[in-house]
Order: structure tokens, then C-alpha cells, then sequence
């Protein structure tokens, strides 16, 4: 079973506000904004808790899809989210044409696929499917030794699943076991402690094709 944030928590609402926070600023830098009228994929979109992020964004509902393979999740969001269009679809496979999507978003979905070349093949769908001048967003894992069914990726493997493509990285997320037992009595060390990187277990990641418009590279 999936553990799903609940932001009832402490820590988790700790990674979930330094996430937002994040993202917010890497889009802002990247130019994406404003969201209203760019497409929107999301690779594994689960119960679909990113895409409502999106949505309070200032993305448009019409302009978001989402794709996911476990059928139950798609149910659970479908009930969340009747207005959005969900797909039950394999991300190694994805139901849309060639240059079809502004941003196409990936959140702990590849560090659950085990198998290398599924890897690849979803990788290749996401950069089909997306246009130009667009920007894949990239959010996972880089370990988690707690989960045996997950495997980190790191930022070699990430430029290796994106060839001819440029990358902003950040390290990101105090690893979630220790954001939840500090958070309820510190999140100001919480904050600290994220603020040193090495305790963080996750890679936010903006991929855009070779040719698009520049883009800054960082370890």
C-alpha cells in the first residue's frame, strides 16, 4: 500500500510546504508561469493530489490530464476529481500524440519502476509527447533504503533517461523518516537540517530538450 501525505501531520506537512516552495520557485525561474491555457500531463498521477496542486496554481482544469496505472488510485482520484480527464493508461506507453503538453510532471513514479528498460521507454514517452519549448518536471527519489521496492535514481541516471536534454537540479526533502519525528517538536531544525542537503532523499529536477530556450545546469 501506498502512504499517502496527510497534512495533518507535522512532518508531513513540513516536506509538503518546502516542496510547494520549490516547485513554485523553479517554475517561476524556468518562465512557465502563468499556467492558464499551457497543457499538463502528469506520468502516474495517483489519486491526483499534484494535479490539484497545479490547479491551485492557476492551471486550468481543461488543460490538465493525468495518467496512472494502478486502476484503484484512478478511482480514488476520479471521485476527488470528476472534472479532470484521467487516463488508466502505462506511462511507457501514453495515449497522446507527439507534442501535446507545456509540462509534463513526474513525481515518485520512476523510482518504483525497477525493470531499466521501462525506464527508458517512459522516459522517451514523457520527451515525445512533450513540446519543444516545453518543460519536463522531475521529482524522486535519489534513496530510500527503508523501501525494497523502490530503487533511488541519481542525476547521472536521470541525463542518461533524457539524452540531449538540459537539467537544473536541487536536493530537496529532509529524508521523510526524520522530518516526521522532528517536525512535530522543531520545524525550524527541520528546516535547517534540509537547508545542509545531505540528509535530503529526493532530486527536483526541470528537463528540457537540447534545443529549447537555455537552461542552467547544478549537481
Amino acid at each position: 500500500m501506498i502512504r499517502e501525505e496527510s497534512l495533518l501531520t507535522p512532518g508531513d506537512l513540513f516536506m509538503h510546504q518546502q516542496r510547494q516552495r520549490a516547485i513554485l520557485s523553479l517554475l517561476a525561474r524556468e518562465e512557465v508561469f502563468p499556467l492558464a491555457g499551457k497543457r499538463i500531463l502528469e506520468v502516474g498521477c495517483g489519486s491526483g493530489r499534484v494535479l490539484r496542486e497545479f490547479l491551485s496554481f492557476g492551471a486550468l482544469h481543461t488543460s490538465l490530464a493525468g495518467v496512472e496505472l494502478q486502476n484503484w488510485r484512478l478511482q480514488d482520484a476520479r471521485a476527488i476529481t470528476p472534472h479532470l480527464p484521467l487516463i488508466n493508461a502505462d506511462g511507457s506507453r501514453l495515449p497522446f500524440e507527439d507534442a501535446s503538453f507545456d509540462l509534463v510532471l513526474q513525481f515518485t513514479v520512476f523510482s518504483s519502476i525497477l525493470d531499466n528498460d521501462t525506464r527508458r521507454r517512459a522516459a522517451a514517452e514523457m520527451l515525445r509527447v512533450l513540446r519543444p519549448e516545453g518543460l519536463a518536471l522531475w521529482y524522486d527519489f535519489r534513496l530510500n533504503p527503508i523501501n525494497p521496492n523502490t530503487r533511488g535514481i541519481s542525476p547521472a541516471e536521470i541525463r542518461g533517461l533524457f539524452p540531449n536534454c538540459r537539467f537544473t537540479f536541487q536536493r530537496l526533502t529532509l529524508a521523510p523518516p526524520l522530518a516526521r519525528l522532528i517536525a512535530p517538536y522543531s520545524p525550524t531544525t527541520c528546516g535547517l537540517l534540509e537547508r545542509l542537503r545531505i540528509l535530503n532523499s529526493h532530486y527536483l529536477a526541470a528537463i528540457r530538450p537540447q534545443h529549447s530556450r537555455s537552461c542552467t545546469e547544478s549537481p
